[in-house]
């Protein structure tokens, strides 16, 4: 969401400075929230001014620092699952980080591959005669 204008700011000030009124009565007039108002006196009184404060800015996690490494983790282990790179990543830089942090790392440098089962693919199988479900019995 885009900030408030500062004269949209200025008006909420002023109009709570001619006295006569509360900050309820403000928010409500002006179609913002008490905390807003609130915020908005206070930064007035603490730094003399109303402009917004910088917006946003992500986490950046300490994986970011580390694309080298992680990409010879993935090419010296291209089968391993995410828990095996965390584990590997705890042990081998002390940093023990979540699933959901490396899967992340390593979509940003574009290393995620599709993990192949180990199991053969063009074995038939063998069907139960009353549903058509194969439960795996003969």
């Amino acid at each position: 969401m885009k900030a408030y204008s500062i004269d949209f700011r200025e008006k909420i000030i002023n109009a709570y400075s001619q006295g006569d009124t509360s900050i309820r009565k403000i928010a409500s007039r002006f179609d913002v929230s008490k905390a807003f108002v609130q915020r908005l006196l206070l930064l007035k009184k603490t730094q003399g001014h109303v402009k917004p404060q910088k917006q946003g800015g992500g986490m950046k996690s300490d994986l970011d620092k580390h694309e080298i490494e992680l990409a010879q983790m993935v090419e010296k282990y291209p089968d391993a699952t995410l828990s095996e790179y965390c584990e590997y990543w705890g042990q081998a830089y002390d940093k023990w980080v979540s699933t959901s942090a490396m899967c992340r790392a390593l979509q940003r440098q574009n290393l995620t591959q599709k993990k192949r089962r180990y199991v053969v693919a063009n074995v038939p199988r063998k069907e139960s005669k009353s549903s058509g479900v194969n439960f795996g019995k003969k």
